[in-house]
């Protein structure tokens, strides 16, 4: 008997990876955390599964059923929104396996920051603006942040921030961010990143509390970097045209030689597969 983690994606029943649709497929039982994932993921579960939401759970009672599961002899599927890396509660539940000595693995999902990015449009690291996504919140009743992971110290860095579980607090966000970006900064609120009700407000730094609509929850991320409405920024040079790299070797002495098997085409400077050649 194993214990599947599978992280189930922003939202979109799509937008689950194939391993994590196949796990649930195979899983005469699934938990899942129904107050982030939408019930028509729960079509990739075996017919006749026995399917629970875990909302209204504590640990102890989400263990009982897990248990329970073993002594049947039954795999689980068990559910949490976005990637498992990050703010998922399954660390507590992965150290209460190993003392169980119950198997478990882990299969990770599409993040929350990562379905955002891609409903803004938007590459969060550009060349000569940002090479660094800082992921992070603020205090909650929950979970306090620890003593030097402040939104100050990370604004400092001039990195992307991705912040979620914090537009309650929106204020006091803007305030510690302003010093830093300056109130041009762009910024976004997506609250539901992949949902059919997906809201999406594009804003600055400078007028974020402002931007925050009445029907977002607190599951809404704020990303804020220069990054996110850039236009005027320098190209890659991995695809530039006379970079020298591992597999595009170019001159009579590249750094990186033509990987074996591989001919060097010398009127382009390309390699030329062999198998290719006339």
């Amino acid at each position: 008997m194993t214990v599947h983690f599978i992280g189930a994606g922003p939202g979109a029943a799509d937008l689950i990876t194939v391993r994590g649709r196949d796990l649930m497929g195979r899983c005469p039982v699934c938990l899942y955390a129904g107050s982030l994932i939408p019930r028509e993921l729960l079509a990739h579960c075996p017919p006749g599964a026995h399917i629970v939401n875990t909302a209204a759970m504590d640990l102890d009672a989400i263990m009982a059923e897990i248990s329970a599961a073993h002594a049947r002899g039954q795999d689980v599927a068990r559910l949490h929104s976005g990637d498992l890396s990050v703010w998922s509660a399954m660390g507590e539940q992965l150290r209460r396996l190993r003392a169980a000595g119950i198997d478990y693995t882990v299969t990770p999902g599409v993040p929350s920051f990562a379905a955002a990015a891609a409903t803004l449009g938007a590459e969060l690291t550009l060349p000569g603006l940002c090479q660094s996504v800082v992921l992070t919140r603020t205090s909650g009743r929950a979970t306090a942040m620890p003593e030097g992971e402040n939104l100050a110290a990370f604004a400092a860095t001039g990195a992307v921030l991705a912040i979620h579980l914090s537009i309650h607090v929106a204020e006091k966000v803007q305030a510690e961010l302003l010093p830093h970006y300056g109130a041009d900064c762009p910024a976004a609120i997506v609250w539901r990143a992949s949902w059919p009700d997906e809201t999406v407000v594009r804003t600055t730094v400078g007028a974020l509390a402002q931007a925050v609509a009445s029907s977002m929850e607190r599951t809404a991320l704020i990303l804020v970097g220069r990054s996110l409405q850039a236009e005027a920024f320098a190209e890659s040079r991995l695809y530039a045209a006379d970079y020298d790299r591992r597999y595009r070797p170019l001159g009579t002495a590249p750094r990186f030689p033509a990987p074996e098997g591989v001919a060097l085409d010398t009127a382009r400077d390309q390699p030329l597969d062999r198998a290719s050649r006339p």
